[in-house]
């Protein structure tokens, strides 16, 4: 574990973090000390504990809106999974749609050849 000393509303706290986490953590807080800050400047003097609050409520309904959209997008992406392989069976059965006509014109084809074969010249059967 890591310690990372950071400031918030003009108080230092040490946090505790792993490993690798001390930017990530430290740049966390300055994010939150200037949401603070703003609103600070927009309300004035209300009090640190009120300022905290409502720059935690910020944080959380971004954090909501952020889940919102990402359980929309999974949404999204499955609908597109299931149209594609919907798309997939379709394209399947046509193929083997395809391959069936082709098949069965291939029989036609070599019947008629067969036929055709056995006539001579003149388009009389020889036998």
């Amino acid at each position: 574990m890591s310690e990372v000393s950071v400031t918030i509303n003009g108080r230092v706290y040490r946090m505790a973090c792993d490993a690798g986490q001390e930017e990530h953590l430290t740049r966390l807080s300055k994010e939150l000390d200037a949401r603070i800050a703003r609103l600070r400047d927009s309300f004035g003097e209300i009090g640190d504990t009120r300022l905290t609050v409502m720059a935690a409520l910020m944080v959380a309904d971004e954090v909501s809106e952020v889940r919102r959209r990402l359980r929309a997008a999974e949404q999204e992406i499955e609908g597109l999974n299931d149209a594609r392989q919907a798309a997939v069976e379709r394209i399947d059965a046509n193929e083997r749609a395809l391959a069936d006509v082709i098949e069965s014109a291939a029989e036609r084809i070599e019947r008629i050849a067969q036929g055709l074969s056995g006539r001579g010249s003149s388009g009389v059967a020889i036998g």
